[in-house]
């Protein structure tokens, strides 16, 4: 029996996946395990003090709804760049879940980057599979006065663009939003 190409490729990604993380430890201390593997970089993670940029908005989910959203950052890593976004969704009385879908007036977000010295506008890159390198508008869940943070990955702009405009939703556009290299 001959397996198709996909099911194919996803068992060997996850092989790969598995064995790659036996050998991984998330904290910061030995695991006491005595690994044999040499020198392996650590992981890490985006970890943000304080938003660059942050406003907040009205929503149209639910009368006097309103939404906080703060720009956490958009470091760049090689060609990619990632934006780190915190929603605070203020929606009175006994509604649904928000999302960033709800909250945007049931549209989609279409999050973008407007490059002012280039003039070009960069949108959300798409993975070998189609899929968008983004949190999910309609999907995630931004619970009620708690904060939630999602993130969106552009092509990098180039290194002479110190800031970008980030348009985000039907709200208006947050200027100047610093780029970490």
């Amino acid at each position: 029996m001959r397996l198709s190409h996909r099911p194919a490729a996803t068992a060997a990604a996850a092989l790969l996946l598995a064995g790659g993380l036996a050998g991984c430890s998330l904290s910061d201390g030995d695991s006491g395990h005595g690994a044999t593997q040499g020198s392996v970089g650590k992981a890490s993670v985006d970890r943000f003090d304080k938003p660059v940029a942050k406003a907040t908005f009205t929503t149209p989910m639910a009368p006097g709804a309103k939404v906080d959203i703060a720009v956490m950052g958009l470091r760049v890593k090689g060609k990619l760049a990632t934006l780190s976004l915190q929603w605070t969704p203020h929606v009175p009385g006994d509604t649904n879940t928000p999302t960033p879908y709800r909250l945007n007036g049931e549209r989609g977000l279409d999050a973008s980057l407007i490059d002012p010295v280039n003039l070009k506008r960069y949108v959300v890159v798409t993975d070998s599979g189609s899929r968008r390198l983004e949190s999910d508008d309609v999907l995630t869940n931004l619970p009620n006065e708690q904060t939630t943070l999602t993130s969106h990955t552009f092509a990098a702009p180039p290194a002479n663009v110190k800031s970008i405009d980030l348009q985000l939703g039907s709200w208006p556009t947050f200027r100047d939003v610093p780029i970490e290299r």
